[in-house]
């Protein structure tokens, strides 16, 4: 009878959810696929036979590495040939269609999500190359090989508006565990008609076009948040069917925080851009999403100082935000020009040139740590002492089942949302959901 009861629960919370699988709806970080409805140009037809075939799934940076990939031309004689992807696009069907017809490019971008499932079986190893010393975020496989450069970095936690949080008297510092969190959020609560604000937060969980945002981006905290980057204990259990309950019931008293202090129609009903309206208009003071809003910000004339705060769940302090390479660059290992895209990619590493390119011109967060350039946009910015003191946890979540939170997780955070789900129900249903998937469909 549990069983038949929670079925129509998720049949009911998904029936959106299950209706909106076409095109890319992750409006958030870059996974596989860019969020721009235009696909770059590419001249291939014209490139030389020893030209580097580089295939780009961030369409905002297709001039910035076209701009690079002639410098580089100029200054070595090795042409590359940037060929970007994005909008509707579905990148990892496209890199299989290429590998059917023979037709791969050199270098490729992937993202830990794919790796297992697609393209462990094509990458050359990158072990011995200079630039993966000066990083901790290089893609290593189920082997202990190095197979990906990271090329940008993401941050994932609260992002607040900084001024709303001084007229409050809110330090932004001092958001290290739930217990401040509540202490903030009633303060800033209790002065909302004086701050001009809506809500304290704006959230948005209605699973059919959020799954993204909640069963990843929030799902990220109970997986990663206080945790050693090499501490998989979390994921593993999760890749195995099994949640750590204790953990879940804390990450549920923090969502539920979330909600009560939420615009209720934008969390109920609520699409990315509602909920990015309400922050970046100055009607909320937090906001559940990253980094990758900065470019949205100007749309909004959004001219507030803003940081990203940690998604500190738990009662013990967690002073770090989520982050880590949504995507990084792999080399084809059937191509016939290995060593000049090892070359190639070092030079977007190591020189001045390729670090500019990357985060001045690419407008990114560098994962390097002997670049000393700084992104100009206020999000990408407040990561920086993050990194730089070491207080950043993985984004496993990438390492999910894949579809999990589009296919079942993702429901679990609308009915409790919506109150269908109490503490125990939503610890109780992500564990059946959780275990239910993976049987069916396997990890990663």
């Amino acid at each position: 009878m549990k069983k038949k009861i929670l079925a129509a629960l998720l049949a009911g919370a998904m029936t959106v959810t299950l209706g909106a699988c076409g095109g890319n709806t992750d409006s958030g970080s870059d996974s596989s696929t860019a969020n721009d409805n235009t696909q770059g140009t590419t001249n291939t037809a014209n490139a030389s036979k020893d030209a580097i075939r580089f295939m780009n799934t961030k369409i905002e940076i297709d001039g910035a590495l076209k701009e690079f990939a002639k410098q580089y031309q100029e200054e070595t004689g090795q042409e590359v040939v940037i060929e970007s992807l994005g909008g509707g696009v579905d990148v990892n069907g496209q890199l299989k269609n290429y590998y059917a017809a023979g037709n791969m490019p050199d270098i490729f971008a992937f993202a830990a999500d794919s790796y297992k499932s697609s393209f462990k079986d094509w990458l050359e190893p990158l072990d011995g190359e200079s630039w993966i010393e000066d990083t901790e975020y290089a893609f290593k496989g189920e082997d202990g090989k190095v197979y990906g450069m990271p090329f940008a970095l993401e941050g994932i936690g609260l992002a607040y508006n900084k001024d709303i949080l001084d007229k409050a008297g809110v330090d932004p510092s001092t958001l290290t565990n739930i217990n401040a969190y509540k202490e903030a959020f009633e303060k800033i609560d209790s002065m909302k008609d004086e701050l001009g604000l809506t809500s304290v937060c704006a959230v948005a969980a209605e699973s059919g076009q959020m799954y993204w945002s909640t069963g990843n981006h929030m799902m990220a905290a109970y997986i990663s948040q206080g945790k050693d980057r090499t501490d998989k204990e979390i994921i593993d259990k999760l890749n195995a069917g099994e949640i750590d309950k204790d953990r879940m019931g804390e990450f549920a008293d923090w969502l539920q925080l979330l909600f009560d202090y939420s615009d209720q129609n934008v969390l109920i009903s609520g699409t990315y851009d509602d909920q990015l309206a309400l922050w970046a208009t100055g009607k909320a003071a937090f906001i559940t999403q990253g980094n990758w809003i900065d470019p949205s910000l100007p749309t909004y004339e959004a001219e507030f100082a803003c940081g990203l705060a940690p998604a500190a769940f738990t009662t013990a302090d967690t002073d770090g935000i989520i982050v880590d390479a949504p995507a990084v660059w792999g080399i084809y290992n059937e191509s016939d020009k290995i060593d000049a895209c090892k070359e190639f990619l070092k030079a977007l590493a190591e020189t001045e040139e390729g670090q500019k390119a990357l985060v001045e011109d690419c407008g990114m967060v560098s994962p390097y740590k002997s670049c000393t350039l700084e992104p100009s946009t206020p999000l990408a910015k407040s990561m920086l002492p993050y990194i730089k003191d070491g207080k950043t946890y993985a984004w496993d979540w990438l390492t999910q089942p894949e579809g999990i939170a589009q296919n079942a997780t993702g429901a679990v955070f609308e009915l409790y949302a919506k109150g269908q789900l109490d503490k125990q129900g939503f610890v109780d249903t992500m564990e059946s959901v959780i275990k239910d998937y993976v049987a069916s469909n396997g990890s990663n």
